[in-house]
């Protein structure tokens, strides 16, 4: 099965100035994610979707065999645009059996990760038991609404965090999907959707300021590890 992975980038972010293009580490904060996806042999082609195609040349970053650039069209450009509207203008443009979509704030996702949720997904949907996938970190805490009404407990009866059940938060650091499923429901997940549950790790997103500094800390604190 062919599988097209859909990773797009924008020039400009709201909280995190220029974050997918400024350093993280030893390299641009895109060059993360992009250059675990290339060694993925699994992976036919890349389709960065931008605004920031002179950017992406300045870090030194071009086509090859691999490595699309498509230029974003105006009218789906902007912090308001809804990431389907994206989805589906590669899709339309680049076929593909397989689509895996990630996003230059996964600094951490790994190639094995990667490769595990690409097979498993293959497998689950050549057995028709699902249509799409997307991953999730597990969550076992208390929570509240606004009103200060408990959600998922009872106050009265505390029980161990560890024996609530279960919540999970889609963290958006993978999707898989086909064209078929994406046109039904006119988004990356599905109908028949299989949620993959991820390292927390491998699952940090880099979305704010603070988001940033803890990434950071990360960084620092494996390569230190690993000396």
């Amino acid at each position: 099965m062919k599988v097209l992975a859909l990773l797009p980038m924008k020039a400009e972010s709201e909280r995190v100035k220029g974050k997918n293009f400024r350093v993280f580490g030893n390299k641009p904060l895109f060059r993360w994610i992009l250059d675990t996806l290339y060694d993925l042999e699994i992976i036919d082609k890349i389709v960065i979707n931008t605004d920031a195609r002179s950017i992406l040349a300045k870090k030194g970053l071009l086509e090859d065999d691999r490595i699309i650039i498509r230029d974003r069209p105006l009218k789906i450009c902007g912090n308001e645009v809804s990431m389907n509207k994206i989805i589906n203008d590669d899709i339309n443009n680049f076929d593909s059996d397989i689509y895996l979509m990630t996003h230059t704030t996964n600094p951490f996702l790994s190639k094995s990760s990667i490769e595990n949720a690409i097979l498993k997904f293959q497998d689950a949907l050549s057995k028709e038991k699902i249509d799409s996938m997307f991953s999730v970190n597990k969550v076992q805490e208390r929570f509240y609404s606004s009103s200060s009404k408990a959600l998922n407990h009872d106050p009265k009866n505390l029980i161990p965090t560890q024996n609530l059940e279960p919540w999970y938060k889609e963290n958006s650091n993978l999707y898989l999907f086909t064209k078929k499923s994406f046109n039904k429901t006119n988004a990356r997940i599905g109908e028949k959707p299989m949620m993959l549950e991820m390292d927390p790790l491998e699952s940090i997103d880099i979305d704010t300021p603070s988001d940033w500094d803890y990434a950071e800390a990360m960084i620092k604190f494996i390569k230190n590890s690993s000396k």
